[in-house]
């Protein structure tokens, strides 16, 4: 019964992608910001519904001009984020802009693509995000750098931090938790080893009772902190919740 309903979703899913690329490259342009954010969360709540993806949120959102960090799991992360806050602006793998369909709705989304393998490249993505907050933009990064498994955190990089440090932008960590029946931190969610985009995609639209919980914790203020340090209060903060 499961392929199935897996079957079901994604020739659903299908041409609600077509349809946003379609959004992304026609009206997009011509868009003001709000009506922008409006269609991102729409468009983002409606992919998690269409694959039997229960939201829930909790927390403050900041005004504009911070960073918000979040811990990664899926690809599906995102999508989460954008429910809730759709202003946000994420700095991505660049092999994101090269997946088939997705790659242009992220990069229509305002996406600051890096090649981390790159430190001129981080570089260049630093003063991007800096140029960004100053503007008044919420920028979302995964410090983690790739996906982890859920429960525990991986080490955060701080090179992206610098942005907040440098103009004095506060961060809002943000705490992402897929869970399904019966497992707290959801199997079918992870985006880790050697799984693919279609295997992963497979798997979540197969599974039954899948949840993201979105948690927006207090903000943190980085005057008078070096990014290591800010690094190191946000993974904890964000790992006591996880914990």
């Amino acid at each position: 019964m499961r392929p199935v309903v897996a079957a079901w979703r994604l020739a659903r899913l299908l041409p609600h992608v077509l349809h946003g690329l379609w959004i992304v490259s026609r009206h997009f342009g011509r868009m003001t910001p709000a009506r922008r954010h409006e269609r991102i969360r729409w468009w983002s709540v409606k992919t998690l519904d269409i694959l039997g993806i229960e939201l829930k949120a909790s927390g403050q959102a900041l005004p504009a001009g911070h960073l918000l960090v979040a811990n990664h799991v899926s690809w599906l992360d995102i999508a989460g984020v954008h429910a809730v806050l759709p202003q946000a602006r994420f700095v991505s793998k660049a092999d994101v802009k090269r997946w088939p369909l997705i790659g242009t709705l992220v990069d229509g989304a305002g996406t600051l693509f890096i090649e981390r393998a790159s430190k001129r490249d981080a570089l260049r993505v630093v003063h991007q995000t800096a140029e960004a907050l100053k503007n008044g933009d919420c920028v979302a990064v995964f410090p983690e750098g790739t996906t982890g498994a859920g429960p525990e955190l991986l080490p955060f990089h701080a090179n992206l931090l610098q942005a907040a440090v440098t103009t004095g932008a506060p961060v809002l960590p943000v705490v992402l938790r897929w869970y399904e029946p019966g497992e707290r931190f959801s199997a079918s969610a992870r985006f880790i080893g050697d799984t693919t985009l279609v295997q992963s995609l497979w798997r979540i639209a197969s599974a039954k009772g899948l949840g993201l919980e979105v948690q927006l914790l207090p903000s943190v203020a980085t005057e008078g902190l070096e990014r290591r340090a800010l690094s190191e209060t946000l993974r904890s903060r964000i790992a006591a919740r996880l914990g």
